[in-house]
């Protein structure tokens, strides 16, 4: 078990699925409801923690939202995005490719340059002196409206150099992909590539709509799919990527126990897998932590992390240059 764990956090992996705002941990919440003199709901750090029991994704959610309320100014962003790269980099992430949630700030008056320069400015740092590429991924809240999508897309597109990506997220269930058919073609038209959040507690479709209506490059989540054959085998033939978040998705009840995720199966049915962290603050751990959930839980071979880290540069937007010399990292580090 020790050597699987010391090779689980060595091995070079890309993390494609990531919160930033998820990575707000009770400590630093704490520090900058002082330093903004706020006051909170919680008396202590340890309150704080205990309220992280979730029945579901909304009410994950209601904490999330109420947590990023302490996120102020420019440096909050950036010591958060710094807190979040040091810890990926001890978990062996060589490249991270981050969503943030510019309508969770802009709606409290935050403005948009203020978190996109807290957050650009430590992934510069942390390039420079930890080696962690990065991509930049902007999501829109799909419980808000498209109009609002589309408003933020505008503030956006100033910074379009510094972003790659646009995505959905938030509050799935009754918020289908389609109603933001018109903001994603905007966004794709301005040279921005797309995913989405898709098959966590909404159904298959919302998955496949993902695909043909706003035409993402990969799925978010995705681990419903396996209840449409039809859609799998689409998957698997597309060679579509599944950023797959598995404390997630047992600390919101998409699966009761992480015996019963559904990880091994896809990967073993030819799915491009990929392990992430989500909201790690949030779910009990960063993505060496999900790697050995899964291990732990699924029986997961030596082969199967090598596969699992492939699959990351594999479904990563780095250059086919980049991912091969990753790929080929870790192929060499799995003969050592």
């Amino acid at each position: 078990m020790g050597s699987m764990d010391a090779f689980i956090r060595a091995v070079p992996k890309a993390e494609l699925h990531l919160h930033i705002e998820g990575t707000l941990e009770p400590e630093m919440v704490f520090e900058l409801a002082r330093k903004h003199h706020l006051s909170l709901h919680y008396s202590s750090v340890e309150a704080l923690r205990q309220a992280y029991c979730f029945a579901d994704l909304q009410s994950f959610l209601d904490v999330y939202y109420q947590g990023a309320s302490v996120l102020r100014d420019e440096s909050d962003f950036h010591a958060l995005t710094s807190a979040y790269l040091r810890r990926a980099h001890a978990d062996g992430v060589v490249h991270a490719e981050i969503f943030f949630d510019p309508q969770t700030h802009t709606a409290r008056g935050v403005p948009f340059e203020a978190v996109i320069g807290g957050i650009r400015s430590a992934l510069a740092e942390g390039k420079q002196t930890l080696g962690i590429t990065h991509r930049l991924i902007l999501c829109f809240l799909r419980h808000l409206s498209a109009e609002d999508a589309m408003t933020t897309l505008e503030q956006a597109l100033p910074h379009a150099g510094a972003i790659t990506a646009v995505g959905l997220d938030s509050s799935e269930a009754g918020h289908r992909p389609a109603k933001f058919a018109s903001v994603f073609a905007r966004a794709r038209s301005e040279g921005l590539l797309a995913v989405a959040h898709a098959g966590e507690e909404g159904p298959p479709e919302y998955v496949a709509e993902a695909l043909d209506l706003l035409k993402v490059s990969r799925i978010d989540h995705g681990v419903r799919s396996e209840e449409d054959p039809a859609l799998l085998a689409r998957l698997v033939r597309d060679r579509v990527p599944l950023t797959v978040c598995p404390l997630s998705n047992v600390r919101l009840r998409v699966f009761d126990r992480m015996e019963d995720h559904n990880l091994k199966r896809l990967l073993h049915g030819g799915l491009c897998v990929t392990v992430n962290s989500d909201d790690p603050a949030y779910f009990g751990g960063y993505v060496a932590e999900n790697y050995l959930a899964a291990y732990r839980a699924l029986g997961l071979s030596r082969a199967d992390i090598v596969q699992l880290a492939s699959n990351s540069f594999e479904a990563s937007f780095l250059p086919r240059g980049e991912k091969d010399a990753w790929l080929r990292r870790v192929r060499e580090l799995d003969a050592d």
